[in-house]
């Protein structure tokens, strides 16, 4: 004799159209219990689940909500759903930081914000608003216990503690050296340099305002020299350049191009050039040194990119800054200071911007990377002119 079928209202349809049904009404007993007998018979639904989960919510019974949402997390580890009922469940039962720690895992999997309906994204804004007040705090109690290791007094040392907490709780991402062409091993990723690596800066400072008036001159009489600071020819693929392509937005006045000094532009800027002599530049034919005057003109942004070669940096000496001018390096954003002089490692991801109504300028210049010996430094040099010698041309763009 043959089976019959099963009673359309109980099947998986048909519990499942009764517990939609018995929600319309208000009557969430009816519908957890339609509920309950759909997953006896379809226990790998997660949308079954969730849809218990949240009748027991609305039931009080949130034993039970947990419990189903565990079942449905079993079934699909990344459901975002059930990971935000999750942790809104053990926010309802007083665990803050379970909470806050379960909200951060949930936003991992969140659609974007415009493919959730109004009340999905408003739970998305208070998952936010949480885990972001919890690793405000998280980011407090690290750098206070390591203050209470290291003393209150700056230091290179406190400064990195504060950097490795700040990784810690997610503010700050590792960014890693990605030179175009030129990684020479060994040598560490630091996005700006310590001070006391560069015992010429000072001097290079002290000679700011007297650099800043022949800059001056040159921009009131010879502004016509300041050429496009990005001019690729023809045919080469510009990526993010496209928009600043041989465009007077970014301006260069160049001092030394190409490994040469530009006897014209020199001339103008003596007390330039003997601040630039006490720094160690690199030099190699047909390729550094490199040192110019950089016009950023208002409005104008330079977009994320990184340098060529990690065993040169890269120094900005600050001349001509209005408000609204910023500098990033990785993860850490500075705002130049006119006088004052940085440097960092121009193979991470930088970028700059000039949000002012007037022109940006700073003297830039390479300087070889601290951590090269005297020796490595030549075998450089002797490396890069091997390298030219043998493809019988000068480097594209002539920089090292």
């Amino acid at each position: 004799m043959e089976r019959s079928a099963p009673a359309p209202s109980e099947t998986v349809a048909g519990l499942r159209s009764a517990a939609d049904e018995a929600a319309r009404r208000g009557d969430l007993r009816g519908a957890r219990a339609a509920l309950e007998r759909a997953v006896m018979l379809d226990q790998g639904s997660v949308d079954l689940w969730m849809s218990l989960a949240g009748c027991c919510r609305g039931l009080g019974d949130f034993a039970a909500a947990g419990a189903a949402v565990e079942a449905a997390l079993r079934l699909d580890p990344r459901s975002f759903i059930a990971l935000l009922m999750k942790a809104s469940l053990l926010e309802r039962a007083g665990q803050e930081r379970a909470s806050a720690l379960a909200y951060g895992i949930a936003l991992t999997q969140a659609p974007p914000d415009e493919r959730l309906d109004v009340h999905t994204r408003e739970a998305v804004v208070r998952a936010r608003a949480i885990y972001a007040a919890h690793n405000a705090q998280l980011e407090e109690a690290l750098k206070a216990a390591a203050r209470r290791e290291r003393g209150s007094k700056a230091s290179k040392e406190l400064l990195r503690a504060d950097v490795f907490a700040e990784r810690l709780v997610g503010k700050r991402r590792v960014y890693h050296q990605e030179p175009v062409q030129f990684h020479y091993p060994g040598l560490p990723e630091i996005e700006f340099w310590d001070r006391g690596e560069f015992p010429w800066i000072e001097a290079l400072e002290a000679a700011a305002e007297d650099i800043r008036q022949e800059l001056v001159a040159i921009l009131r009489e010879d502004g016509d020299e300041i050429g496009p600071y990005v001019n690729y020819p023809d045919g080469v693929p510009l990526d993010q350049w496209a928009e600043l392509n041989r465009s007077p937005r970014w301006g260069a006045f160049h001092l030394f191009h190409e490994g040469r000094e530009v006897a014209w532009n020199a001339k103008r800027a003596p007390k330039t050039m003997a601040a630039l002599a006490q720094a160690p530049q690199p030099t190699l034919p047909n390729r550094s040194p490199a040192s110019m005057f950089s016009v950023l003109q208002p409005r104008t942004r330079i977009p994320p990119h990184t340098g060529i070669a990690n065993v040169r940096l890269v120094t900005h000496l600050a001349l001509i800054v209005p408000d609204g001018c910023g500098f990033r390096v990785g993860s850490e954003t500075r705002h130049w200071r006119e006088g004052e002089a940085w440097v960092f490692d121009d193979t991470i991801e930088h970028e700059a911007w000039n949000d002012s109504d007037e022109p940006r300028t700073i003297l830039i210049c390479d300087v070889w990377n601290p951590r090269l010996s005297a020796d490595e430094r030549e075998t450089v040099a002797a490396l890069m002119a091997a390298l030219d010698a043998f493809n019988q041309a000068a480097p594209a763009g002539g920089s090292l």
